[in-house]
């Protein structure tokens, strides 16, 4: 297995992003020498990506804590700026604990004995439009339990500020009205005050929150000795001198060595908000310095950890017994008959009938994950067994714009390659191309992206693979990075419509490959997770 990126530099020192994919809004824990991480996922299901490292930078995939999303009705349909925002990740009690904010809906919690789950089921703490980017805290010292978030302005009409409660132990319900902790309106520059994370260090309370904007902004620390406040402000993070645009929201984490450090992300448009690793030291004040002086790095000597295998979340896929792994999502929640035949390797998606086909932006049934570096190479076989006119299925670049290649069964039934498009101001997708008999229908499909996300089609029909209609830039969604996709769709009416069998989905980069290790400590199962199936 091949891998586009890798951050581990193999001579003691890593440079950044070490996740240089859309893992948005990241936070991370420690638990024994094991490091945990998860993300936003607005509104793609499963949600909640959960990753592993034991050194900060290889990571791999352990999958998803939230397997649906809720309400159920809501995300019958894309909603790629709804959701899950900003999660908290926390380990109390012997259990792993994530809170989320839905901007529609309210705080949400849910809870696991171990990171593989069973996880709970989605437990609503606190009912509300605009109520985002929750974070608990338990005291270890004094028993009490607190809540902080943020508010989105879009629901609410409240923005830039943060409110703290007081929470039951157990993490089911909240104790008094809330309080506003920090009014960054009061704070001389400061604007979009958001994802706040709580900690408790040196009998202080600290809030680190990100503040100016997701492109341009600065990661703020706060502290009080009480929970309520007054807080001080800081900046402790900013691009400077750097090409590192808008560093913040993220975690810290403090490893058994007794370092410190911080993951956060920088938005990359199209590919998405990729995560940076900083180290992190306490100056003679008691604060935070983050960086090179409150600058990010692109390199830096490694946490020390035991050495560890190169390692990145999985990309490729062979679809063992017919199931997609864990790097792939939908686009809305799955149903039933979206996937067939399990048991055979290769994935086979079924033409699901729809009256939306001429719009993959609107479509529940794309099965995507995230670009996975800043250029790369992906590859899919694709067989049509269909004899429905206007059945097609392919590989898919979407974001706010999209463009596909792949086959599609013409008024006479035969198949035919074909490569079509939308511009994001576009209601109905176009040629890209003109379309060519596709014998037996079966195409090797691939698409190159190099810097500033800038995708090439090409496609083999039996005659080896040639280039496609014109190059095309991803678009990101709002708050999402352009995804890749795989879709099978056919015009709306009655009964089956035939399958689409993909296998052999590769992603290369311009790195040297890496061998592929999925189990660091064979003892130990997070390690045995990378190729397991939902």
């Amino acid at each position: 297995m091949s891998r586009p990126w890798t951050s581990d530099l193999g001579d003691g020192t890593y440079r950044n992003p070490v996740l240089n994919a859309d893992w948005s809004d990241p936070d991370v824990i420690r638990v024994g020498d094991d490091f945990y991480l998860t993300a936003s996922s607005f509104g793609r299901s499963p949600g909640l990506p959960l990753l592993h490292s034991r050194d900060l930078v290889n990571w791999t995939a352990v999958g998803h804590a939230l397997d649906r999303l809720g309400p159920a009705d809501d995300f019958a349909a894309p909603r790629h700026d709804r959701g899950v925002w900003a999660p908290s990740l926390r380990h109390h009690g012997g259990r792993f604990w994530i809170f989320w904010g839905d901007p529609d809906h309210g705080i949400q919690q849910i809870n696991a004995d171990r990171i593989e789950g069973p996880w709970s089921s989605p437990h609503l703490l606190k009912a509300g439009k605009g109520l985002i980017d929750a974070c608990p805290l338990w005291d270890e010292e004094t028993g009490e339990a607190y809540l902080v978030h943020a508010w989105a302005k879009s629901r609410s009409g409240v923005k830039n500020r943060l409110t703290g409660h007081r929470m039951s132990p157990d993490g089911r319900c909240l104790l008094d009205d809330g309080a506003t902790l920090v009014d960054a309106d009061r704070i001389p520059g400061w604007f979009t005050l958001e994802g706040p994370k709580l900690y408790r260090r040196d009998d202080y309370f600290w809030i680190f929150a990100p503040a100016g904007g997701v492109e341009t902004g600065w990661q703020g620390a706060f502290r009080s000795r009480d929970f309520l406040g007054p807080y001080e402000e800081r900046v402790v993070l900013a691009q400077g001198r750097t090409d590192v645009n808008g560093p913040h929201q993220g975690g810290w984490v403090h490893t058994s060595e007794g370092e410190d450090w911080f993951l956060h992300f920088q938005a990359r448009g199209a590919y998405g908000r990729v995560v940076h690793l900083q180290p992190m030291r306490w100056d003679a004040e008691g604060w935070p310095v983050i960086g090179d002086e409150g600058e990010p790095v692109p390199r830096h000597t490694k946490p020390v950890t035991p050495a560890q295998p190169v390692a990145a979340p999985a990309v490729d896929d062979d679809f063992p017994g017919g199931r997609p792994g864990t790097q792939w999502q939908w686009t809305a929640n799955p149903r039933p008959g979206w996937t067939t035949r399990h048991g055979a390797d290769g994935l086979r998606l079924a033409c699901v009938r729809t009256a939306y086909e001429h719009d993959l932006r609107l479509l529940p049934n794309i099965l995507v994950q995230r670009l996975p570096a800043e250029e790369f190479t992906v590859a899919v076989d694709l067989a049509l067994d269909s004899g429905e006119p206007g059945a097609k299925a392919g590989l898919a670049v979407v974001g706010d714009a999209f463009n596909w290649i792949g086959l599609a069964v013409a008024a006479d039934g035969t198949p035919r390659l074909v490569h079509r498009f939308a511009e994001g101001v576009a209601a109905h997708e176009r040629d890209a191309a003109g379309s060519r008999a596709s014998p037996a229908g079966r195409a090797g499909l691939r698409v190159e992206v190099t810097a500033g996300a800038r995708c090439r089609f090409f496609a083999d029909t039996g005659d080896g693979f040639r280039p496609s209609g014109q190059v095309f830039a991803a678009t990101p969604w709002r708050w999402v990075g352009a995804l890749l996709g795989l879709f099978a769709t056919a015009p709306a009416g009655t009964g089956p419509a035939g399958t689409a069998r993909f296998t052999a989905f590769r992603v290369t980069g311009p790195n040297p490959p890496q061998k592929c290790t999925t189990r660091h400590d064979p003892s130990h199962p997070h390690h045995q997770t990378e190729k397991s199936r939902r």
